[in-house]
């Protein structure tokens, strides 16, 4: 008897959880399909023509025979509604692209119909395509060309950015350094900086009596700040304040208890996200990962 007169607000319940089941299934079944990683350029909109496709998968191959970097090509006649970033980052993960332990894959993802344009960049690659001159290569090679109806030339001059940044032959970062060294824009190494000091001076004021909660804020501030270089960098930030935190406090209450939340909180960076598997037969990602490192544009 108990469970009829109940029945009435577990109906209500399942109704609610099958409303949230349907709402999700349509969600997954609206969201753009990643493509099938079929070479190291994939041209759904087919603007390039054959041979300069095939000239640029040459050029990656050789890249990727002598470095193990894997860069890949991707332009898309749309998006339809995906958020650029967030696809671009799942194109990354779902492909594998670079290699499982150094984790040097970059995309490049073009979408005709939005006029954007984003270089994905994997963890290992973070610290020499950093987010500053992904968004110069962006700016100054690719948008410039693709404003003047030139697909094929921005494309081919992207790629060849990406490839001298990495290889250390790209002159133009000389330039780019120049400008965030004058202070238009900090560096990478900057934001880890004042994201330590801003989290740490945050938790030390926020953390009377060693209270977990408050004391946890000043990492999570660290992280929010130095994120903006990368969010391996956020994370490495967030370890710093962390420790630096653990010790501060741990000595004003002379050695007393309550001072291991430090060590809980430190997280290597990278650690705990995607996972890795290998192809076989023809081109395929070699297991890397991606943290959200690059930089969009438009044109």
């Amino acid at each position: 008897m108990d469970t009829l007169h109940m029945s009435p607000v577990w109906r209500g319940s399942a109704r609610l959880m099958v409303v949230l089941g349907i709402l999700l299934m349509a969600a997954s079944a609206w969201a753009l399909e990643v493509p099938a990683l079929t070479g190291r350029v994939v041209d759904l909109a087919h603007v390039l023509p054959v041979d300069v496709a095939a000239s640029l998968s040459r050029d990656l191959a050789v890249h990727e025979t002598k470095t193990s970097n894997q860069v890949v090509v991707l332009i898309l006649p749309s998006l339809e509604g995906e958020p650029l970033e967030s696809f671009s980052h799942r194109v990354g993960t779902t492909w594998k692209l670079g290699q499982k332990g150094t984790e040097n894959g970059v995309l490049l993802l073009v979408a005709l119909r939005e006029r954007k344009v984003r270089i994905e960049v994997g963890y290992g690659l973070e610290g020499t395509l950093t987010d500053l001159r992904s968004s110069h290569i962006i700016r100054q090679e690719i948008v410039p060309r693709f404003r003047t109806g030139d697909m094929p030339d921005g494309i081919v001059a992207g790629v060849q950015a990406i490839l001298g940044t990495i290889e250390g032959t790209y002159k133009a970062e000389e330039v780019l350094a120049g400008r965030a060294r004058s202070g238009q824009e900090p560096t990478a190494f900057q934001y880890v900086i004042i994201g330590i000091v801003v989290g740490t001076l945050a938790g030390i004021v926020l953390s009377h009596g060693l209270q977990r909660t408050r004391a946890l804020l000043g990492s999570l501030l660290a992280f929010l700040v130095a994120q903006f270089a990368t969010v391996g960098f956020g994370l490495l930030a967030a370890g710093v304040t962390a420790l630096l935190l653990w010790l501060i406090l741990h000595a004003n209450r002379g050695g007393g208890q309550g001072g291991g939340w430090g060590e809980g909180f430190m997280t290597r960076p990278g650690g705990g996200f995607g996972g890795s598997f290998g192809g076989d037969g023809g081109f395929s990602g070699g297991g890397g990962d991606f943290g959200g490192g690059g930089a969009s544009g438009d044109w």
